[in-house]
């Protein structure tokens, strides 16, 4: 098939050092980054607002709109990103994040992370529940190919939205290969310069409802009244919203002294916050990938995670595997990982081999593969 011009929908890629730059935000970056690598024919002309982002061998569109704002960048993904198409001549759109605009100047594919607004729809804000069910919906029946990146959103799309399984492509989010074991000086270092002690457990994430801390933090503290010797528990990750309750449970739980809050992570110090943990926890309630449980693995470090939506997908035999609302189970799967050190190796030798199946280089072929499904339908 001779090259096409492709045009991307980026809008909700961010650098800034906030809860935005998380989830989407690393598949974006990571594809596009990837894209500009693959050889061939295609042409991709990118639309975006964060002006930080340069990339030479893509053409980049920056937007004067500032669609960080949610309602201006909904505007301007229904108004001008139809006519911003028509002009570069584009041949297929990917909608990047859920929605397409109602007005086609040419073919598009989607790309659907999860149903977590149509799942739990009292946890999003009112505006953002609305757009992404109704145009989401929309935009999914009418694309040439949805992309999801587990088998579990796929199947979400299928029944909840009724899109044909034939036009629903599984395309699976990478490991950025920083995500490694490094070496012991280093993690000590590492420890050195953040205060941390020899050994904690972890817990990474946007600060969010859907992200479970209420049941980890009462998991948490039934382990700490039972091993009054249980390591510190260290939360890590950005505020998202409705996040106060967090810090309520800790002090209703008496664990201030217990836990430790460190805010957002820069993506370069991510694989040291892994690499210095004993253990990864991570008992979301849903998620469409669950990209820190790939993360944590690739550095080494024993995971375990909720047994729904995609988590066990991805997580394969490395992790253990907890229902997210028994708080008895968490407590003693934290329990006893923590106190079977022959287990951890076990866990971090099958994270280690189940995380190197994973690669943006991969996610970058896969979807020119789906670019090129959809050209030819």
């Amino acid at each position: 098939m001779g090259g096409m011009r492709i045009g991307l929908n980026a809008q909700l890629l961010t650098l800034e050092r906030s809860y935005r730059g998380a989830g989407i935000n690393a598949y974006i970056y990571n594809l596009l980054r990837q894209l500009a690598r693959l050889p061939s024919a295609h042409r991709y002309s990118v639309f975006l607002g964060e002006r930080r982002f340069i990339e030479p061998r893509l053409r980049l569109h920056y937007s004067g709109w500032q669609t960080r704002r949610p309602s201006v960048r909904i505007l301007w993904e229904q108004l001008v990103l139809p006519l911003a198409l028509r002009q570069i001549e584009a041949d297929l759109l990917h909608a990047m994040a859920f929605v397409a605009p109602l007005w086609e100047t040419c073919p598009f594919v989607v790309t659907v992370y999860d149903l977590s607004f149509v799942h739990y729809p009292q946890l999003f804000r009112p505006l953002n529940r609305h757009y992404l069910s109704l145009f989401g919906r929309r935009s999914a029946r009418r694309a040439r190919r949805v992309i999801t990146i587990s088998e579990s959103t796929r199947q979400d799309v299928i029944r909840a939205w009724g899109v044909p399984p034939e036009r629903v492509d599984v395309v699976y989010c990478g490991v950025d290969p920083t995500f490694r074991p490094l070496p012991p000086a280093q993690l000590d270092a590492f420890r050195r310069q953040h205060g941390l002690p020899e050994h904690f457990v972890l817990f990474l994430g946007t600060l969010e409802p859907r992200k479970n801390l209420d049941t980890l933090l009462e998991a948490y503290a039934l382990w700490c009244r039972a091993q009054p010797s249980a390591p510190l528990l260290v939360i890590a990750g950005a505020k998202g919203w409705y996040f106060q309750h967090v810090f309520a449970s800790v002090e209703r739980l008496s664990l201030d002294d217990r836990v430790r809050f460190v805010g957002y992570v820069p993506a370069e110090e991510l694989p040291g916050w892994y690499g210095t943990a004993d253990v990864f926890i991570y008992p979301s309630q849903y998620e469409g990938f669950g990209l820190p449980v790939l993360e944590a693995m690739a550095c080494g470090t024993p995971v375990i995670t909720s047994d729904r939506s995609s988590l066990p997908e991805i997580a394969g035999d490395a992790g253990c595997l907890v229902p997210p609302d028994d708080t008895l189970q968490l407590a003693e799967s934290m329990r006893q990982v923590w106190n079977d050190r022959e287990l951890r190796q076990a866990m971090r030798e099958r994270g280690l081999a189940r995380a190197a199946r994973f690669s943006w280089e991969q996610t970058a072929h896969q979807t020119v593969a789906c670019y090129d499904r959809a050209l030819s339908d």
